[in-house]
């Protein structure tokens, strides 16, 4: 029935931690079922029966108004939660309904500094080091400005840090996989792999001994 699954789960694990991901994009239905959650501290399933979601926390997530936490976050004073939960509130009551709102606990995220990015695409970037030393028993060197770069391209868009894993996928781990392919089956591979940007700003791979 409706419902069915989230209150077995539950009724089997009422200690649970329920993840509703990107909220926004829920069916209206879906966000009354959890009005009811939020008001009575249960639920009833299809079959009539009521499963207990007190020992239950629930978080949802969402992008709704991230464009006014990264306005506010860019000012020379970085505002405090009150302050963001007070300016993104307004936003929140106009998608859903306000009582509904009214019994959750906004908790407002800062947009990810570029230092702490860069940290990231390091960190990352590094697990690509990783693989070749595993692999190939080959050096990796990495330009400063590489890391700068792909930094500043997932701070310019919403998807964020989760951008840099499309980035590198899509556009820097399929040229090294070419690159180390032919040089394979021309019969060797160099020891050391430099990691740079060309002219253009695009990843540029050198090869050396």
């Amino acid at each position: 029935g409706e419902g069915g699954v989230l209150t077995e789960a539950v009724r089997q694990r009422p200690y649970s931690v329920v993840l509703l991901d990107e909220v926004e994009k829920a069916d209206p239905e879906v966000m009354n079922l959890f009005y009811q959650v939020f008001d009575k501290g249960m639920l009833s399933d299809g079959e009539g029966r009521v499963v207990d979601f007190k020992n239950t926390v629930v978080f949802l997530t969402s992008n709704l108004a991230s464009d006014v936490i990264m306005g506010m976050a860019q000012g020379p004073v970085r505002p405090d939660p009150e302050e963001l939960t007070s300016a993104i509130r307004p936003v929140l009551n106009k998608h859903f309904k306000p009582a509904l709102v009214a019994r959750m606990t906004i908790v407002p995220f800062y947009p990810i500094s570029v230092e702490a990015m860069k940290d990231i695409v390091s960190l990352k970037i590094g697990h690509i080091g990783d693989r070749l030393m595993k692999s190939h028993r080959m050096g990796f060197v990495v330009d400063p400005a590489v890391i700068d770069q792909v930094a500043q391209r997932c701070t310019e868009v919403e998807t964020g840090a989760r951008n840099i894993d499309h980035i590198l996928s899509g556009s820097l781990l399929p040229k090294i996989s070419t690159e180390i392919l032919t040089r394979m089956s021309e019969g060797g591979l160099p020891k050391k792999l430099t990691l740079g940007l060309d002219a253009s700003g695009e990843f540029e791979l050198g090869f050396s001994d």
